[in-house]
């Protein structure tokens, strides 16, 4: 069963405070958070030969997540991704929401978001073992969003070797509600270099149409024909090099409306024999390759990350959803309750 303690991270701004907690399970697989964002700031995961490697890029002081530009391993909300022109209309009221994206549009919740935020954070006793679960209350008008949201998050290590995210929020006002986690991988460590040499399988055959700075145009389009086509196990790095920024697309999932993760992708690294398979509940994920970090900020004394160094797997409800009908809804009415699953787990090869 997993074990699990806390300590101290540090003080940020304001004197706030940051814990570390820490899950390690019985194959020695340790997972680090905070309550700064509900961040996942380390995972260590074995190799083929048995050999421990930290595979999420991050950071290693407070000061260094209280800015973190990259998002790196945090919760953002509460609309995950891109809002076109930073405005939306819910029940013939229209909100305007922080615009810091492209000098237009609105991203990962806005300025602060969940990223920068404290959250309460405590040990629970889990069905799969002990876990850890973050709580915060966004005030109405928070970010120019409507309502009091309520939002817990809670990171479950299994012993069977994956990270179980679950997510659950309810509102006192009509609210759009969009949440994921931003963790960057890199399976052959994090420290590691280019990702090229990863190979992706992503079990989906249509993709949301990437417009002009990210927004979808409404478009649903096949991804057969297209570089989009990872059906079938691809080296990322042929894909990446065909394009100028790499992946930073929206796919569509069968997963929608499911109560248990449905698997939809694995990642496979040759080098370390690492496997990640993800499953979600959510409708789609957004594949970011990372071909626009850029920071000098990293783990363990380095000079930072740069382009291609990671990816993310962030599971989520389609780009601009709220202002696009026929996209699956991301708002959040009183009575209901936001439900979302989200698993990496991790084998060797």
């Amino acid at each position: 069963m997993t074990e699990a303690h806390r300590e101290s991270f540090g003080t940020g701004t304001d004197s706030q405070t940051a814990d570390l907690y820490t899950l390690t399970n019985s194959r020695g697989t340790i997972a680090r958070l905070t309550n700064l964002g509900a961040t996942l700031t380390q995972l260590h995961v074995h190799d083929r030969d048995g050999n421990v490697s930290d595979v999420t890029l991050g950071y290693d002081t407070v000061a260094d997540y209280e800015v973190n530009p990259a998002y790196m391993g945090c919760v953002v909300g509460r609309v995950a991704n891109r809002i076109s022109n930073a405005s939306f209309v819910v029940d013939g009221v229209t909100y305007e929401v922080a615009r810091n994206f492209a000098e237009h549009h609105h991203l990962h919740g806005g300025i602060v978001g969940f990223t920068h935020r404290y959250w309460s954070g405590e040990i629970i006793q889990h069905e799969s073992g002990q876990a850890v679960r973050f709580d915060y209350l966004s005030a109405d008008g928070e970010e120019g969003y409507p309502g009091n949201l309520s939002i817990a998050v809670t990171y479950i290590l299994t012993d069977d070797n994956a990270i179980r995210i679950e997510y659950e929020a309810t509102t006192d006002k009509a609210t759009p509600l969009n949440v994921t986690n931003h963790a960057y991988f890199d399976l052959s460590g994090h420290a590691a270099g280019t990702i090229h040499d990863h190979v992706f399988r992503i079990d989906a055959d249509f993709a949301t149409e990437r417009g002009e700075e990210g927004i979808p145009t409404g478009q649903i389009l096949s991804v057969a024909g297209t570089p989009l086509d990872l059906r079938q196990p691809t080296r990322i790095g042929g894909r990446i090099d065909a394009s100028e920024f790499g992946f930073d697309h929206n796919f569509v999932l069968a997963s929608e409306g499911r109560s248990e993760p449905v698997p939809f992708a694995e990642i496979y690294d040759p080098g370390s024999g690492r496997v990640m398979e993800a499953s979600t509940t959510e409708p789609g994920v957004q594949l970011y390759t990372s071909g626009f970090l850029d920071t000098d900020m990293s783990k363990g004394g380095g000079d930072g990350y740069g382009r291609f160094e990671g990816f993310c797997l962030e599971t989520q409800h389609f780009p601009d959803a709220v202002n696009k009908p026929h996209f699956p809804s991301v708002v959040l009415r009183p009575g209901e309750t936001y439900r979302q699953i989200t698993e990496y787990r991790f084998s060797t090869r």
